[in-house]
Formats: C-alpha cells, sequence, structure tokens
C-alpha cells in the first residue's frame, strides 16, 4: 500500500514531510532531552552536595552525557542560515575539545578545573554559546517564555563566574534556573508537533538553489 504525506504550501513553493525528517526532529528532542537531564542533574547535584567527593565523578560523566547529546541536537537541528547553523557546530566542536583537553591536563576532577580554571571555563563556554544559540531559535520561532529567560542567563552566569563579580548565592540562584527551565523547555518540546520545527523545506531549497547557483553567476 502506498503511503501518502501530506503536502504543505511554502513560501516558495509546495513541499511534504517525510519519515526521515521526522526522525530527524524525534533525535533532535530526545538528544535535547538528555542533554537537560544531564545538566539537571548535574546542578542538582552541585547545589544540594557540593562537598561531596563522589559527586565529582558523577558530573564528570553527567557532562560527558550533556556535551554528546548537545552535538547529536546540534547536527539535527533545523536552522535555516546554514552559516549560523555551521558555526553552532564549531562552537560545540571547540566545547568538547576543550572538554577533553581539561580533563588531560588539569590534574584535579574536570568539574573542580572548570569552576576554578578562567582558561577552562573559556573554552567549555564555547559549548554553551552554541546551546544559547539553540535556545535564541527557538524563542525567535516559538516565542517559548523559557527560552526568552534562557538566553540571557547563560552567558550573564558564566561571564559573571569569569570576572568574579556575581556572589555565590546569586551564582547558585541561576544555576538552578537554568537546570529548572532547561527542563521545562525539553519537556516542551517533547509535546510540540513535528511539523513546525521541520520548518518551510521549501524554504531550504529555495536556498540550496540558490548556492548552487551562485559559482555560475560569477
Amino acid at each position: 500500500m502506498e503511503i501518502t504525506s501530506e503536502v504543505y504550501q511554502g513560501q516558495f513553493g509546495e513541499f511534504t514531510i517525510t519519515a526521515s525528517d521526522r526522525l530527524s526532529v524525534i533525535v533532535y528532542r530526545s538528544a535535547l532531552a538528555i542533554a537537560a537531564l544531564c545538566f539537571s542533574v548535574g546542578a542538582l547535584l552541585v547545589l544540594s552536595q557540593p562537598s561531596n567527593p563522589e559527586v565529582l565523578n558523577w558530573l564528570t560523566w553527567l557532562y560527558i552525557g550533556f556535551s554528546v547529546a548537545l552535538g547529536v541536537s546540534l547536527w539535527t537541528i533545523h536552522i535555516y542560515l546554514e552559516l549560523l547553523h555551521r558555526v553552532l557546530q564549531v562552537f560545540w566542536a571547540i566545547g568538547a575539545n576543550s572538554t577533553v583537553g581539561i580533563a588531560l591536563y588539569f590534574p584535579e576532577p574536570l568539574a573542580i578545573a572548570i569552576y576554578n580554571q578562567p582558561i577552562a571555563l573559556i573554552g567549555i563556554g564555547f559549548s554553551f554559546a552554541a546551546l544559547t544559540g539553540i535556545f535564541f531559535k527557538e524563542t525567535f520561532c516559538f516565542n517559548r517564555f523559557e527560552t526568552k529567560f534562557l538566553v540571557p542567563l547563560l552567558p550573564v552566569l558564566i561571564l559573571g563566574h569569569l570576572v568574579n563579580i556575581l556572589p555565590i548565592a546569586i551564582e547558585r540562584g541561576l544555576l538552578g534556573a537554568w537546570a529548572v527551565l532547561f527542563m521545562i523547555f525539553a519537556i516542551r518540546k517533547v509535546t510540540q508537533a513535528i511539523s513546525p520545527d521541520i520548518g518551510d523545506k521549501s524554504v531550504f531549497d529555495y536556498l540550496k538553489t540558490e548556492k548552487q547557483l551562485k559559482p555560475n553567476q560569477v
């Protein structure tokens, strides 16, 4: 039996949403959910048991899970601007490679090295810049209330800690807010209809065609 797909009218013509399109959205959302869960559990451990040495080992593995899941989400996200998409992927790659370098270079656990070493925070901060890009995209496309807070919250917390201007109590409050809002975002993404996350495929096709024609127009 032939399976038909619903036809949508886009800005530059008609398009259909395939099973592959839907799968990419499911992978994107699942990866975001894993990233949110890993980050939120890590934040909860930091806030509730900061002096527990066993927590430090858990934080390393949770961050690895967060980083891998973030990378998957950035490879499956639908963004019209290819340059922005590539920049976010590069940011993630810089952050991921910085994490490996930090883990190998500094003798202390990963969480302690990131917290205490400014250069470590700068390197790993690229991953959080990529995450901020996702939040910005979701704010622009879907006007989500939680991402409106997350977009400024991440740089305020990271840069505030980097230049040492935030009191510990404020940092803890911002970290807790980040964890809660991130989980709210991930849960709401799971319940959202799939087609809006795919976007207008006619725009992607138009931009691809324009890119292919440019060499011939020179």
